[in-house]
């Protein structure tokens, strides 16, 4: 099977990954927002979680991408994590006994034993791409990324869900600040595409409207423009 961006905007268009607010939330990053863009409600259905593990190998194959490992970021790509890792290594010539690693991540590392312990229930092993579910600044992906690194992960690649094409306040967009690292940065989907056919399927209000566009003139990589 191959990746088609339009069926993946169409499943995310049905999944309720989208929303607006009348009065903006704090973001993870500390940013202020009238949109967010949240997996939680997709990724707690088994359904709708092996759509999106299968969209994630299809993106992979298409691209062309090694991977011998995939690792959610702990905690909100976990269960992604080793959902897409079950189904992949299930593919692949020669599945047997040995043949792959089920990695997990701790949210919050032991205070003793091996480092493969202290940070992992089951640490990745060989190409391993790292999944994030949402991207805006990407602090705390950076943060997991240095941390594998320390406990010589080869990260091949990092793949977000959705990406905000926010700029950090260095300037960088998230992808420039994550391949500064060394690391290939790919996103599924993001804002600039989804945004306007969100904005036209739930038609929050003109003042979110005009709230969304002065903060991607202020933060995005992008001017958008929401149109009903």
């Amino acid at each position: 099977m191959v990746f088609v961006q339009s069926d993946f905007n169409k499943f995310i268009e049905e999944s309720g990954v989208y929303g607006f607010f009348e009065v903006p939330i704090i973001l993870k990053s500390g940013r202020q927002s009238n949109f967010y863009a949240n997996w939680r409600n997709a990724v707690e259905d088994v359904y709708l979680t092996n759509k999106l593990a299968d969209y994630l190998i299809e993106f992979v194959k298409t691209n062309k991408l090694e991977v011998d490992t995939f690792y959610g970021v702990p905690e909100g790509a976990t269960k992604l994590g080793i959902i897409t890792q079950d189904k992949y290594a299930k593919q692949c010539e020669g599945y047997g006994k040995g043949t792959h690693v089920l990695a997990m991540g701790r949210a919050k590392p032991k205070d003793h034993g091996a480092a493969k312990d202290k940070f992992f229930v089951g640490m990745p092993r060989g190409k391993t791409i790292v999944i994030e579910d949402v991207t805006t600044t990407g602090g705390s992906l950076i943060e997991t990324l240095n941390g594998l690194k320390e406990a010589g992960v080869n990260v091949s690649a990092v793949i977000s869900l959705t990406n905000r094409m926010e700029r950090r306040d260095d300037g960088l967009s998230v992808k420039e600040a994550i391949e500064k690292l060394g690391v290939k940065f790919y996103n599924l989907s993001n804002a600039i595409e989804l945004l306007p056919i969100m904005y036209k399927k739930l038609l929050p209000s003109d003042k979110v409207k005009e709230a969304i566009e002065k903060e991607f003139e202020e933060f995005g990589v992008e001017k958008i423009k929401l149109v009903k």
